[in-house]
């Protein structure tokens, strides 16, 4: 027997723990080119890196600069965590996987994987919901933004899509998982993502389509519906302000979350969305490097770049060290 054939179990018993003949998985990756990898390794690498370094001096300097104690970079800093874990939850595997001959992982690997990869991605998307909304009410009711967004409000909108992660991502896991797996056991992309997975199903697997649907329209389209509603009264105040510099300033607060919505949203609804029989591995590979890494590469780039206070809480951090030493 081949190594890219399962392992086996023997019995056909019922249970979510019996329910899959495969103890293992061979994660296929990008490339079987050994030099092909080698580059990619330093490739994701760098971009692993920044992406370590960018989230966590926003998150630092958020921690450590009073003036940034605001609700709106509340929800960048919890942003920046999210994306600093969604990419920690694939990448290191990833680069292991590139410069190894051993690309596989446990069944329990995979699901964990899974797993987490769904909640901190579906808490992020609610989030982002969150920071559409606080932007609104930041343009629209200037007078009364610290009223309306109160720190209690702040924390229970922040804990509420924390839950509807750890929630929602439970069920798109058991689904998966209830499926019965019996070989073969290559999973062409580079992490245990669900819908690559479901393709090695030996079961029909049209009703988890459907739950793959259904949910993706509570998780993707209700808070992009949120989001847009947010951005309609938005825009709308935004040309009620009569100089064309206040317009501007008003704009660029919202720029960067539009952005970042944009990159990270779309890919997955394409990728969560459409039949599995319309998916292409490789597509689907390119969709997720998207969202899952050079979306929280990008990220620290876009809100530093564009952002006045996050740039003079950076300069101030550096300048304080500097004096010290």
């Amino acid at each position: 027997m081949s190594s890219s054939l399962p392992r086996r179990k023997a019995t056909h018993s019922q249970g979510w723990k019996n329910q899959s003949s495969v103890t293992e998985f061979i994660l296929l990756g990008f490339s079987r080119n050994p030099r092909t990898n080698w580059i990619l390794f330093f490739l994701f690498l760098f971009l692993y890196l920044f992406t370590v370094l960018g989230n966590g001096v926003i998150v630092t300097l958020i921690r450590v600069d009073a003036r940034l104690h605001t609700p709106m970079y509340f929800f960048l800093s919890i942003l920046s965590l999210l994306d600093l874990s969604y990419a920690t939850t694939t990448v290191p595997q990833m680069l292991i996987h590139l410069v190894s001959k051993s690309k596989t992982i446990s069944y329990v690997g995979c699901v964990v994987q899974m797993y987490i990869f769904l909640t901190l991605g579906i808490t992020e998307t609610w989030i982002f919901a969150a920071m559409a909304y606080d932007r609104y009410v930041a343009i629209c009711y200037p007078l009364h933004y610290r009223v309306k967004m109160s720190q209690t409000l702040c924390v229970l909108l922040a804990v509420s899509s924390a839950f509807c992660g750890l929630t929602c991502a439970l069920v798109y896991t058991v689904f998966a998982v209830n499926l019965p797996y019996c070989g073969p056991n290559e999973i062409n992309h580079f992490f245990c993502e669900i819908p690559a997975v479901l393709k090695l199903a030996c079961a029909d697997t049209s009703l988890n389509d459907q739950v793959d649907f259904i949910l993706g329209f509570i998780l993707l389209l209700i808070p992009l519906s949120l989001i847009l509603a947010s951005y309609v009264r938005i825009f709308t105040a935004i040309l009620k302000i009569g100089s064309t510099q206040g317009r501007i300033k008003a704009f660029s607060t919202c720029a960067s979350h539009i952005t970042v919505v944009t990159m990270f949203c779309i890919p997955c609804m394409v990728m969560y969305m459409r039949p599995g029989s319309e998916a292409s591995p490789e597509d689907d590979k390119k969709l997720a490097l998207f969202y899952n890494v050079i979306s929280a590469f990008l990220n620290p780039i876009i809100y530093s770049l564009r952002n006045k206070d996050v740039k003079r809480a950076f300069f101030k951090l550096v300048g304080t060290s500097a004096d010290t030493q």
